[in-house]
């Protein structure tokens, strides 16, 4: 390669170095922001799992506040260990997108399993279509939320009532994180080649959800990035990939959070809201 040639790219070097720099110091940040409530939110989780063992309760479905009740409704299905306020930015801006009102899924942290979370995903979106006159739902999962909305799309029925799923840092092929991390029945399910991956890529003709994967190059929790792609013969997917954005903040960017937007605003139009 010619001296000029090196010269046209090191610019392009420098932008992807500080790029890159940016996401890192943002996804740190917001690390300690989210790990300073975390010992309140577990010992939230892990009451209301316990009730839920006990019989006093089942998994929370909690609406949040959104402008727009005319819309399609949005249920938010967060990660492991995470809470609704990952999606607080984003739900925020869809007040004007045309979609609402806006829920928050959570599963049984003392039943760590995908297919169960599914299944109670799939109560929820009941619930949600028995409060909004029988509309469709679109459903939002972050990271391990993405799993579970596509075990409920693909396996239990969902697509039914799910015209649009959108994923975000979901390890779709499994990520080498949990092959190093505790061994969390959660996270062996999350391991490449695990018989729940397996059974996510079986085939499923005639599914009628589209999705949107958003995946980034620089997640440091989807080993190696290119898992967070969504590919399968049967899926009507649309992949995006992120550039400098981390695992953490990917619910929380402005690029995604307006890809996010458009998807939705997409999706209300070419869907009929009649119950």
């Amino acid at each position: 390669m010619s001296i000029t040639g090196l010269d046209l790219m090191r610019p392009r070097v420098v932008v992807a170095s500080l790029m890159a720099l940016r996401g890192a110091a943002l996804e740190t940040g917001w690390a300690y922001v989210r790990l300073a409530g975390l010992p309140w939110e577990l010992t939230l989780q892990g009451v209301r799992g316990l009730a839920s063992w006990l019989g006093g309760a089942d998994a929370r479905l909690e609406e949040l506040d959104c402008a727009d009740e005319d819309g399609l409704p949005v249920l938010f299905v967060h990660g492991l260990a995470d809470r609704s306020s990952i999606f607080t930015r984003l739900r925020r801006a869809l007040r004007d997108s045309g979609a609402g009102p806006c829920f928050m899924a959570t599963y049984n942290a003392f039943n760590p399993d995908i297919p169960e979370a599914a299944r109670l995903l799939g109560e929820q979106v009941e619930r949600v279509r028995r409060q909004t006159g029988g509309r469709p739902v679109c459903l939002v999962g972050h990271s391990l939320g993405g799993l579970v909305v596509r075990y409920y799309v693909q396996r239990l029925g969902g697509d039914a009532h799910v015209p649009l799923a959108i994923t975000l840092g979901t390890p779709h092929g499994g990520t080498a994180m949990a092959l190093w991390g505790i061994p969390h029945p959660f996270l062996r399910q999350l391991r490449p080649g695990s018989e729940l991956l397996a059974e996510l890529d079986e085939p499923c003709p005639g599914c009628r959800t589209r999705f949107v994967s958003f995946y980034s190059d620089l997640d440091e929790a989807v080993i190696p990035t290119s898992r967070g792609r969504l590919d399968h013969p049967d899926l009507r997917v649309r992949n995006v990939q992120v550039h400098g954005v981390g695992h953490l903040m990917l619910p929380v960017d402005g690029t995604v959070i307006e890809e996010v937007r458009a998807a939705l605003a997409e999706g209300t139009a070419e869907v009929p809201l009649a119950g």
